[in-house]
């Protein structure tokens, strides 16, 4: 075989490979985009550089694989809605509390299905893997839970923190529709409460698809029990707190 016919092979083999390569990158590209949605292009702001992002999102699937994550039993999926529903109800005389009493549910829902709780950032890194959805929502709701425990947060703020840890809330617990019933666990919870405060939040507020709002808008004013009565008849999920009368 000539000099000339050996290179020829040389050169091919190094283009077939890089080819390969090249085919192999935009594959787990691309199913690393599906699997993190806006959480990929937020690494890949933050990295300068998608190789960067790409090996650190690898990293979160392995770590992840590493972990005993588990579902929840039909028993206490019953037990956290109903826990959740009295939660939320507590929101029209104590919203502070609320807010809390909503993020400790969480974390006691991300502990019993194996989730490590001790850093929030590795808490975010984790829940990315199987649940990018609800990754921004956790972001906010804790964003506005600091804002909260600094008395810096508004009443419409802290409703905001409630509505985006139960989406984080439902997404841990499985699809919504298949939610047993509250009141089956509960006893003192109604259906129609149970309808009212856990499948009758208002999600055109914040919905897992659109950006999620940071916290800070100005504090909402007072309402006429005429008034407030019409926004929850238009599909307030969170109701407001109530106002001391004159």
């Amino acid at each position: 075989m000539s000099a000339t016919a050996v290179v020829v092979i040389i050169v091919a083999v190094i283009v077939v490979a890089a080819l390969l390569a090249g085919l192999m990158m935009a594959q787990r590209r691309r199913r690393l985009r599906r699997r993190f949605g806006p959480e990929y292009d937020r690494l890949v702001g933050q990295r300068d550089g998608r190789l960067r992002a790409e090996a650190e999102l690898t990293q979160r699937e392995r770590r992840v694989r590493r972990l005993d994550i588990r579902p929840l039993t039909d028993e206490a999926r019953a037990r956290y809605s109903a826990q959740w529903a009295g939660l939320q109800e507590q929101f029209v005389d104590r919203p502070a509390d609320a807010v809390f009493a909503s993020q400790m549910l969480v974390t006691a829902v991300m502990k019993e299905r194996g989730y490590p709780t001790y850093d929030r950032n590795q808490v975010l890194a984790d829940l990315s893997v199987d649940h990018s959805s609800a990754v921004e929502h956790y972001r906010a709701a804790e964003q506005i839970s600091q804002s909260g425990a600094a008395g810096s947060a508004s009443t419409e703020d802290l409703r905001q923190a409630v509505i985006h840890y139960r989406s984080v809330f439902r997404e841990l617990l499985g699809d919504p529709s298949r939610l047993p019933d509250p009141a089956a666990a509960s006893g003192p919870v109604s259906d129609a409460s149970a309808d009212e405060h856990l499948a009758g939040c208002r999600d055109d507020l914040v919905s897992p698809d659109q950006p999620v709002a940071a916290a800070g808008k100005p504090e909402p004013v007072d309402q006429t029990p005429q008034e407030a009565g019409a926004a929850q008849a238009a599909g307030a999920d969170i109701p407001l707190p109530r106002m001391p009368r004159s």
